[in-house]
Formats: C-alpha cells, structure tokens, sequence
C-alpha cells in the first residue's frame, strides 16, 4: 500500500508503534539509522551517457556508473517496492526561488524517512499538492541490498543518480543524509548548466538591515551554528543558489549535528529539538527520555532534522539580497590558520578551489579522527562539475555584484597547537569576530601580513583576546608552528597543482 503525504504526526505515530524509535521527552522522535552512520562517498555514483560524459568532472567522488546496470538495478528496486507492505509516498519542492523550484517525489520503506523529508524540503500546500507534477523522483529502501556482481556496485549499499532519467535510486543504507545530499549533487549540475545559478555548499542569514552573510564550509565546521543567531534571520543552514537577483535557501529545514550540543551555546538549535523533529544516533540518559548529547557510543555525527520554522528569527521566503559578506569556515586541525583573516581577490579563489579543512569523526563512514582533507568548493562530494566552473562561477557573481563583497577565512578548528594539543577556539570568540565584520568594525581596524599564505590578520578585535589573533603567539614553540606552518602551505600547494 503506497501511504501519501502523511502529516508529521501520523509519521510519529506510525513509527512508534512499529518499534522503530521512541519519543524523547522534549517531544522529538529518536531513531536509529542502523549500520550507516554517515554517507558513504566511495558508493555513491553518477550514471555515465550523453548527457553527463563530457560535463562531470569524474573522479574519487563523481564516480561513473553504468547506464544498463542501472536499468537491472533499478528494474529490481521496483519490484522490491511493489513487494513491501507499506511504502511512504512524500511530495515535496526544492529551491525556495519560484523561478528554479524543482518538483521531487520521494518513496521510501520507513515513515521516519518520510519525516525527515518533509522537515528538510518545501513542503507544497493544498492546491499546490492537487496539482503536483514529480520533476525528480527518489527511491530509498535501506532494506534492499545491491549484488555487486549482478548489479555493479561497489558492495551492498548505494546511492545512483541518474540525470538523464531524472531518478535517484538509494538502497543498502538508511542514513538520511544520503537523501539529502542526492537532491543537492542534482541541482549542483542542473542550476550551473542550465541556469547560470551558484550552487552553494553554505548557510546563510540576514540583518536588520538586509544585509545576506553566506558561510562555506563542510558538516562540522560550523556552518549551522554560526548562521543561527539571535541577531539574525536564518535564510537556510546548508545549500544554497546565487542566482543573479538573490541567494535562496534550497531547502525547507535544518539537519544540526547535536554531539556535545549545550544550550547555553547554541540555544535555538537546542529548543528547536521538540515534537516534529527527527533526533539520529544517539540515546538518552539512564532511566530517562532525555538525550544524552554528550554520548557519541553510536557515532560523533548525530543529527537532528527539523522545520527551518522552528528556528524563532527565519528571513520570509528563506531568500535574500546579494551577499555583502562572506565566510570560508575551516576547521584547521594543525592548529595553523588564523582565527579570522580577509582574503584578496586572488586568495579567494585560491582558498574557495582548496576548500581546506579537518573532516571530522563520523560525518562520513571510518572517520573516527579529524582528517586534513582538501575539497574543492568546500562541498566535493556534492558538485558534479569542475571545481573550476564554480569557482569561475563565483567570482563571476562577486565582480558583478552591486556593492563591494568581503570575503574572509575563518578557523574554527584549534589553537595553540595540532589536534591532540591545542585547544579548540572558543565559539564565543568565532561569533564575535565574525560580528565584527559583518557590522564593518574591521574598517577601523589595523592588518597586518602574516605566514606562508600571507594572509592579512587583524590586530584587535572586541570581545576577543588580542593574542589569539596570530596563531603563532599561542603556539608555546614558535620553531614548532613554523614547521607546521610551512607543512601545511606545502600540502596546500601540492593540491593546487592539478588546478594550475
């Protein structure tokens, strides 16, 4: 029986009485997505013909697939699906600008993936739902496994997109991330290619005064958590289009890493936990229904999944105006990188193609460390396209907007040392310099040049220790930093290579 459109309770409901998770007493459902923790990029594929041949940049993370063996395997989901009890039926948009909305049906096994799509997309209205028309569609069945031999995937699971039928198929995993992250690699080869629109691995936010902030960074770098701020409306916390009269969110929800969530610290994610919500991989305090977010026995990537309205500050319409700031978030685990700095125009596509950070435990399959990785665009795993179109691409967007655009590299990562012996920068600090920028204090404030990447720092900033500024001075061996430094810059220029 195919279950369409359930409200969110009924999915609650559906769920609970099916043993499939369990109510937490803020209200929010807590499951468990089994095995898969996190997305799996080495299984996840692109299928190769004559639409996507010559415009995917193919390699470790677009990796071609076989358009027949898609058609055996897609052949088979089908009728798996025709023999499952229950199958959830899910219509939804993505991209809040009316101009680039693209419809997408979802059919999965499980009423919590219904869930979590309807708090991550557009949910349509009534008249919308009536006359509703799939662009897109996506199968995802955790229970169906691929044989790799009759099939020809890599191993059980599998994440396929197919351009050219306008399907994506999901099986062998129940993260639901995986979902996620397909609708985003579609529209990161569709929006360049046919629209001339940025697509964009980014949170976004706006002032009292209109003013868009973008934050590029991959999950755990914070994108989230510092565009959720009191002071701001949330236009979206993680992908975005810049089309050329405005950014809009592609999204309808928020989907937060909550391991060691505190709600001092991030309130608004915090009480956004409640009836609705979708709580992944984690338990509760013993004895109780209380989440334990500082348990990380099942994986350091548990999420939650929530309506972007139930953050208390969202911009209408989750758009707004051509950016006047921008933030390339790196969570820097040599303990290199300044805490705030402001980029050229030549270091901003040279940052923007690097897209340097430490992958953090469990937001990807046997990442139980922080990795120094390089990912161009800050998003690899997403963007179907060269790294040189986006960043082409952005640039393009940053000269022709209307008024001067700041860009500027901060890192979230550590101080005073690799990971292991610094220390984490404070949050407190991140937010207030990058309060500061937005609010143009820097203006007034003296830079200076600084290390192998001659960043320019600033010498002052309120509400944070002057000392911090230049991550050489926490260093308690200035020899020791200068050795990471020139590390660093090397593995920096040895990346860039294959773009010069």
């Amino acid at each position: 029986m195919v279950l369409k459109n359930l409200n969110s309770a009924v999915l609650v409901e559906l769920t609970i009485q099916q043993k499939m998770g369990y109510l937490a007493d803020t209200g929010a459902l807590v499951i468990r997505t089994g095995k898969f923790t996190g997305r799996s990029p080495k299984d996840r594929y692109i299928v190769k013909d004559q639409i996507t041949k010559d415009k995917v940049d193919w390699g470790n993370f677009n990796i071609a697939f076989d358009s027949q063996k898609f058609d055996i395997l897609f052949h088979d989901i089908l009728a798996y699906k025709e023999k499952l009890t229950n199958v959830y039926e899910t219509e939804v948009y993505a991209c809040a600008h009316h101009t680039y909305k693209k419809s997408v049906r979802f059919y999965t096994e499980f009423p919590w993936q219904s869930l979590f799509i309807k708090n991550m997309f557009i949910n349509p209205n009534e008249q919308e739902l009536n006359a509703f028309s799939a662009a897109w569609v996506v199968y995802c069945f955790p229970n169906f496994e691929a044989n790799p031999m009759k099939h020809g995937t890599r191993q059980e699971n599998f994440a396929i997109i197919n351009i050219e039928k306008k399907t994506i198929i999901i099986g062998g995993t129940a993260y639901t991330g995986e979902m996620k992250k397909g609708v985003f690699s579609t529209l990161n080869f569709l929006l360049p290619t046919e629209k001339n629109v940025l697509p964009m691995h980014c949170s976004a936010n706006v002032g009292h005064d209109g003013d868009t902030a973008l934050f590029f960074g991959l999950s755990g770098t914070g994108k989230t958590t510092l565009s959720t701020s009191p002071d701001r409306f949330l236009i979206g916390d993680d992908e975005h289009g810049w089309s050329e009269d405005a950014i809009f969110n592609f999204e309808g929800g928020c989907y937060a890493k909550i391991f060691n969530l505190a709600q001092d610290k991030e309130p608004d994610i915090f009480n956004a936990i409640k009836f609705g919500s979708l709580v992944e991989n984690i338990n509760f305090l013993d004895h109780t229904r209380t989440i334990n977010y500082n348990d990380k026995s099942i994986t350091e990537n548990s999420r939650v999944s929530y309506p972007i309205n139930y953050i208390e500050k969202i911009q209408k319409g989750s758009t707004g105006s051509i950016p006047k700031n921008i933030f390339f978030l790196s969570c820097d685990a040599f303990g290199v990188l300044p805490p705030i700095a402001q980029l050229s125009h030549e270091q901003i596509a040279y940052q923007f193609i690097s897209g340097y950070t430490a992958k953090l435990a469990g937001t990807e399959q046997g990442v139980v460390e922080p990795v120094v990785t390089f990912s161009p665009c800050f998003g690899a795993p997403f963007m179907l396209l060269s790294p040189l179109k986006y960043a082409q691409l952005l640039q393009d967007k940053i000269k022709s907007a209307p008024h001067p655009i700041h860009v500027w590299l901060i890192n979230t990562g550590w101080s005073g040392g690799p990971f292991g012996v610094g220390r984490r920068i404070q949050l407190s600090y991140t937010r207030a310099m990058i309060e500061f920028a937005m609010e143009g204090k820097f203006d007034h404030i003296t830079f200076e040049k600084f290390g192998h990447f001659n960043l320019m720092i600033p010498q002052s900033c309120e509400q944070v220790p002057s000392a911090i500024l230049n991550p050489k001075n926490t260093w308690a061996n200035t020899d020791d930093y200068d050795k990471a430094s020139q590390k660093l810059a090397d593995l920096f220029e040895d990346n860039y290579k294959k773009f010069k």
